[in-house]
């Protein structure tokens, strides 16, 4: 089974996905992050660059021949993420194909859209028997 944790209440999601990728590779995990909608994957790509100045998370699109390499990895096609190791699910859908991951991190923010959407994705995970952990960053500091 698959080990999926929820963080909801997110004010800035990809910035809180970026800050929870950065946690992930820094220690040492191996991070796909699903984006299906190319805008949003640019953007994460362009957050990634910037959003720690003194920091640099190496990062590359699945497509680039660096893929199979590097600690992090963003794509549109879960197939063609390259490690099945930590799974950030920045898509409304929940991806065919994730029970290849050891971790899938899903981000919620604090619209109704993207709550409802969350909600939708954790009954399918508990539906599946997937180990499930919830995280309310309201409650948290320093994300």
């Amino acid at each position: 089974m698959t080990d999926v944790r929820f963080y909801h209440n997110a004010p800035d999601r990809l910035r809180v996905a970026c800050v929870l990728t950065a946690k992930a590779s820094g220690g040492g995990r191996r991070v796909s992050v699903f984006a299906p909608d190319g805008n949003i994957a640019r953007h994460f790509d362009q957050m990634l660059w910037s959003f720690q100045p003194l920091a640099f998370v190496p990062h590359v699109p699945a497509g680039s021949p660096l893929a199979a390499e590097t600690p992090v990895v963003i794509g549109s096609r879960l197939e063609a993420l390259p490690n099945d190791d930590v799974l950030i699910n920045l898509g409304d859908d929940l991806p065919d194909g994730f029970e290849r991951f050891s971790l899938v991190i899903e981000v919620v923010g604090p619209s109704d859209p993207e709550r409802q959407a969350a909600r939708g994705r954790f009954r399918r995970y508990k539906e599946q028997g997937h180990t499930l952990s919830a995280h309310d960053l309201n409650q948290r500091s320093g994300e």
